[in-house]
């Protein structure tokens, strides 16, 4: 397993190069960037000498937009990235590393609080359903999921906060702090008031994140009902509940493996739109504004920072498949 493991990382090398290069490439070709997002309008004014401008371009390394400027500028990031350096961002006037790690933690809650929920409901309604095929639980669980797959996370915020926040009042339509709270707060408060505005954000992404969990949970499990182990497991008269949870369910956990691949940098990564929706300040809303104004160091280093964890990821659900399935080697 020693040699596979490194075998996997020398690939993951590579295709982290590959990556690097595709993701400056595009944030380079976009048609504009910070510089000229934040001092065009000055320009056009009268406000600010264009040649000013173009200063200010050289300044952040933005001018030259040719080949031999963008080979240039993209082996001047990785130098500094092999070093530890991911850049200085332009929005946030922060070195990119802090930004990243000073702002995850918000969405990792989040997205750690709706993964463990996202499970507990997907797994056992996906079984409960493929065991009772083509009832109701399972027309209700098809019909449900499919909702859930089809709504679009802006769509289904914007008609949370409509329903509970404008509507019911139940909860403050964004942020991550109500606007009453008093300076000399106690911590606990703080926190169930933190807690409190999460839940419509969690919500949305369970049930974005349910519904083709519980659908692949639910395939897999008729697929296993149907072996011919399973059969003879109930004609030597096992009970139903052992050959579903014991024989069955192993088994149907080989493929769910693979979806641990996403997990990892879903959990550090933020839900950009989500957050975006209910002005959660998290490392994902951080992302989506900074690629609106084209801060390409925090773009760069941001996506390479998913890269590493889908990586990561990517090994840990191969590893995995040798401890849920015995009969897998890693040896290649």
């Amino acid at each position: 397993m020693f040699k596979y493991i490194l075998k996997r990382l020398a690939i993951a090398v590579l295709v982290l190069f590959g990556v690097s290069i595709i993701i400056y490439s595009l944030v380079r070709l976009m048609p504009s960037d910070f510089v000229d997002q934040k001092y065009q309008p000055l320009v056009q004014n009268g406000q600010m000498d264009p040649a000013r401008l173009e200063e200010l371009k050289e300044l952040y390394g933005l001018s030259d937009k040719s080949f031999e400027g963008m080979v240039k500028g993209y082996l001047q990031w990785v130098g500094n990235a092999l070093q530890g350096d991911l850049g200085y961002s332009f929005k946030y006037e922060s070195p990119v590393g802090e930004v990243i790690f000073r702002n995850m933690g918000i969405s990792f809650v989040i997205a750690f609080v709706s993964l463990i929920l996202e499970y507990l409901i997907a797994i056992p309604l996906g079984i409960r359903a493929a065991t009772n095929q083509y009832g109701f639980v399972d027309y209700s669980a098809t019909v449900l999921s499919m909702i859930g797959i089809s709504l679009p996370s802006f769509f289904l915020g914007a008609l949370f906060i409509r329903f509970f926040s404008v509507g019911l009042g139940w909860f403050e339509p964004n942020g991550l702090l109500s606007s009453d709270i008093p300076n000399n707060a106690s911590q606990w408060t703080i926190l169930l008031n933190m807690a409190w505005h999460l839940v419509l954000p969690m919500a949305v992404l369970v049930i974005l994140s349910i519904g083709g969990l519980m659908r692949y949970t639910r395939t897999n499990t008729l697929e296993v009902l149907n072996a011919d182990y399973i059969r003879t497991a109930r004609a030597k008269g096992v009970s139903e509940h052992t050959v579903v949870y014991k024989h069955a369910f192993r088994n149907t956990m080989i493929p769910l493996v693979t979806m641990f691949a996403g997990a990892l940098p879903g959990l550090f990564g933020g839900a950009m739109i989500t957050e975006e929706v209910f002005a959660i300040p998290g490392i994902g809303r951080m992302a989506y504004q900074a690629l609106q104004e084209g801060d390409v160091p925090f773009i760069m280093g941001y996506n390479m920072f998913l890269a590493i964890l889908t990586v990561i990821g990517t090994l840990l659900s191969d590893v995995m498949y040798a401890v849920v399935d015995p009969r897998v080697k890693l040896t290649k």
